[in-house]
Parts: structure tokens; C-alpha cells; sequence
């Protein structure tokens, strides 16, 4: 399914990032992430995201060039000639982004892969996600006898919400719910194979989602993000509630009880050290592991969840912390900083198409907001010193966790700095001739 981890470092065929250089096996899918591009929609998403920015910078190298260049040559301050060259080399490749923006973002973003090699370039949204499910059934007939590890991230439910003409309709709820309805049926027959394959009580299921709706999706009147009901905010928010609180169900018939529900914080970081568990092995002892295994928790034997404080992260900035009070049961969440929604108490951002982390697009609070989600999960009145006796108590508290929370991190490079971001043609992933990237997989077959 979709990786969105990329593929390439220094080469295009390096493939540092690729699964199969992180532990799988075998992959199909997309590299990248899913954009209203690779529809062919009149309505861009990374293309209207990106193009101010890289003509904002395209001129303002290119305006830094002739101005050194006319420096270099009147003499009238010393630079080198290398550092011209880089510049207009800089330059060049953000305005080739700025210009493939316009038309080859399809072509160059839109890729399926089966382990290292592209099957389709651009790919045909409208099999894609039946191509999907047929390679996950595949794999589990192919690997029914022995353990196994299938992840499977569907396209759905996400924008452009891609949805079969057989499912097109069904729903009372637009084309999110139609794409819901189609969602919940690929699941299903993924359930169906485990239990026809006898792999029923042998096999442990997990099923949630990355983030909550974003509200921000729009086409018309028509909402294509989701709905988050009565939590604030949605995707892409490092704090509130609307943005972070998802779906989590475990299926493990033989071992799990039926209908057993556990309010209990938990995290998609404990994915990790569950499956490790599970499989007999044991997580790197050389690092601090930010997620636990859900083994004892949904097993029952012991009752809450050992995360009793979760940070959430807006990018770098740390945006809000959860403390579970283990000896009152009492979920208190502290807002550091939040975004500013357009329009005010919309509970989005509108105008921006999603809310930024930093700068004038936040608000930071000193003290916190804090807000008690046992008693108001939809985060909608701050405590103060004046309401709640333990609003200095609290804050107290997950000060000091927030410093020992420091203290484990490792400093790394930025993901999402400009350089990371920009489109570097020596990386592009390309199955012909760059730049005439295309093919499909019936012709590779051929």
C-alpha cells in the first residue's frame, strides 16, 4: 500500500528509504503519498502547496546571483566562483520545480512498485486499490504455512478518496462514506481469506488509522476529509484531540474476548514493540523505544497502559502532552501551542488548506491551556488556577516529564527542511527514459 517514505538518497537507484531496506520482504505499492494529481483532477494539491514557494525562491537565488556576479566582476566585494555556480545550480533546480509543478507531478509522483522495480508510472488510480487488495491475498495464500507479517495501508479513505463504480453511491454520506463503505468490504475480504486459510485464531489483527479527518478537504460544499464528531481540530494538528484520537480495534479470536473494550492511551508507536513480542524477539536495547507492546494490556493481565505521559508533536515543535493519572484515573492534556484557525473557532484552517506548526500560524500559551479529558474530551473549557484546584499541581508535573522527555532525544537531521522537499531529477524514480517516465505493467510483462 502507501509507504510515503520515499525511496531514494544520493541515487536513483539507491533505494535507502525503500521497505525492503527496512526489514520487508516484499512490497507493493506507492513510495510516495497519494495527491489529487494522480486523478488528474482540475484541482491540485502538492502543486498549489508548492509552486508559490519555489518561485519565491527561485528568484531570490536568481537575485543573489546577478547580484554577486556583477559584484565579482566591478570588484567590488570578493566571492568565488563556487559559490556563484552553486547558487545558480540551486536556482535552476528550483525553478525545473517550479515548472514540472505545473503538469508533471502525475508522472513523477503518482508510481507503483513491486519490490524495486516500477509497474506502472503513472499508475491507474481506479485498479490500483483492487490491485492492492489482490496482492495482500496473494501474499497470505503464498505464506499460510508458515509466520507472517502483512501491513497493509490502504489508499482509502484518503483524498482524492478513489472509489469503484460498484461502491460509488452506496453511502448516505457523500463520497467519503462511499469510500468508507468500499474500505470496510476490502477489509472484510482480507478476513474472509485469514478465516478460509484456517488462520483464523492464529493470527493477530490490528486495524487503525493514522491521523483523524481532515476538515480542510473540501470540494464545494461537498466535506472529503471525514469528521471527527465532538473533538476539535483534525489532521495535521499536533495537540487537539480531533487530530490524533483514531480508530483502534485487535482481532485475535481464541485468545482476545469478543467486545472487550479498554480505555486505556495507547499509541501507533506500540505497534512495533507488539509485533517484536509476538514474534518472539526482542526491540534494540541501545536506544530508548517510545512505544510499549499492547500484549499484556489486551491479554488482560495487567490494566493500564504503561504510557502515562504521550507528547504529541505538530513536525519538531512540541505542541501538547497527555498525563494519565494512574492514581485518579484523571486524563489532563496541556496545550503549549496551537493553531490558528481560519475562520476563528472553525476548527480548522481553512484558508491555508492545513494548519502550520510554527510562526504566525500558531498561538503558544504560557501557562498552558489544560484541559481535563476525562470530564471534557472535546477540549472545549481551559482550567485555570480559578476552576481547578490542581492547575499548578498538574502543570508541575508535566513540566518535569517534558524534561526527561528532552533528554532522550537525539538530534537528527530535518525531514522536512526546504533542501528535503525540493525535486532533485538525479533521485526521480523512473521506469523509461528520464524524462519520459512512463509504463504501465501489462507492457512491462509483455
Amino acid at each position: 500500500g502507501k509507504w510515503h517514505m520515499g525511496v531514494n538518497c544520493k541515487t536513483h537507484r539507491d533505494h535507502c528509504h525503500h521497505p525492503l531496506n527496512h526489514g520487508f520482504d516484499y512490497f507493493y505499492g506507492m513510495p510516495f503519498t497519494l495527491v489529487n494529481e494522480c486523478q488528474g483532477t482540475d484541482d491540485p494539491e502538492l502543486a498549489k502547496s508548492l509552486q508559490d514557494t519555489y518561485w519565491f525562491y527561485t528568484q531570490m537565488i536568481i537575485l543573489a546571483v546577478f547580484t554577486l556576479v556583477i559584484g565579482k566582476l566591478a570588484n567590488l566585494f570578493p566571492v568565488k566562483w563556487k559559490i556563484i555556480i552553486y547558487l545558480a545550480i540551486c536556482g535552476i533546480l528550483h525553478f525545473v520545480s517550479w515548472f514540472s509543478s505545473y503538469g508533471f507531478t502525475k508522472y513523477w509522483n503518482c508510481i507503483l512498485m513491486r519490490n524495486h522495480d516500477i509497474t506502472e508510472q503513472p499508475m491507474n488510480l481506479q485498479k490500483t486499490s483492487s490491485k492492492m487488495l489482490k496482492e495482500a491475498i496473494t501474499f497470505i495464500e503464498r505464506n499460510k504455512h508458515r509466520p507472517f507479517l502483512l501491513f497493509v495501508s490502504l489508499l482509502h479513505v484518503h483524498t482524492p478518496l478513489i472509489t469503484t463504480e460498484k461502491f460509488q453511491g452506496r453511502s448516505r454520506h457523500g463520497l467519503y462514506g462511499d469510500n468508507v463503505e468500499e474500505m470496510d468490504w476490502m477489509v472484510g475480504r482480507l478476513l474472509d481469506v485469514i478465516d478460509k486459510e484456517d488462520l483464523r485464531n492464529t493470527t493477530f489483527i490490528y486495524f487503525a488509522s493514522d491521523h483523524g479527518g481532515f476538515l480542510e478537504a473540501h470540494r464545494g460544499n461537498s466535506q472529503l476529509g471525514g469528521w471527527n464528531g465532538i473533538y476539535k481540530g483534525g489532521k495535521g494538528m499536533g495537540g487537539w484531540e480531533g487530530g490524533i484520537r483514531v480508530p483502534g480495534i485487535v482481532r485475535w479470536p481464541g485468545v482476545l474476548p469478543a467486545g472487550t473494550v479498554i480505555n486505556e492511551p495507547t499509541s501507533l508507536m506500540d505497534i512495533y514493540p507488539t509485533v517484536v513480542q509476538l514474534a518472539g524477539g526482542a526491540v534494540p536495547q541501545d536506544r530508548v523505544m517510545d512505544g510499549h507492546t499492547l500484549v499484556p494490556l489486551v491479554l488482560g493481565t495487567v490494566q493500564h497502559s504503561r504510557h502515562e505521559f504521550l507528547f504529541h508533536y505538530c513536525g519538531v515543535f512540541l505542541h501538547a502532552v497527555r498525563w494519565h493519572q494512574r492514581d485518579s484515573g484523571t486524563v489532563w492534556k496541556a496545550h503549549y501551542a496551537t493553531p490558528v484557525f481560519q475562520p476563528e473557532g472553525s476548527g480548522a484552517c481553512y484558508r491555508t488548506g492545513i494548519c502550520p506548526c510554527f510562526g504566525d500560524g500558531v498561538t503558544h500559551h504560557d501557562p498552558p491551556l489544560l484541559f481535563n479529558l476525562s470530564q471534557d474530551p472535546s477540549e472545549a473549557n481551559p482550567l485555570s488556577a480559578d476552576t481547578e484546584p490542581l492547575f499548578a499541581t498538574v502543570l508541575r508535573r508535566i513540566r518535569r516529564a517534558v524534561e526527561e522527555h528532552r533528554k532522550t532525544l537525539t538530534p537528527v537531521p530535518q525531514q522536512l527542511s526546504p533542501y528535503n522537499n525540493i525535486w532533485k531529477p538525479w533521485l526521480q524514480p523512473c521506469c523509461g527514459t528520464f524524462p519520459f517516465c512512463w509504463c504501465q505493467e501489462e507492457n512491462n510483462k509483455a
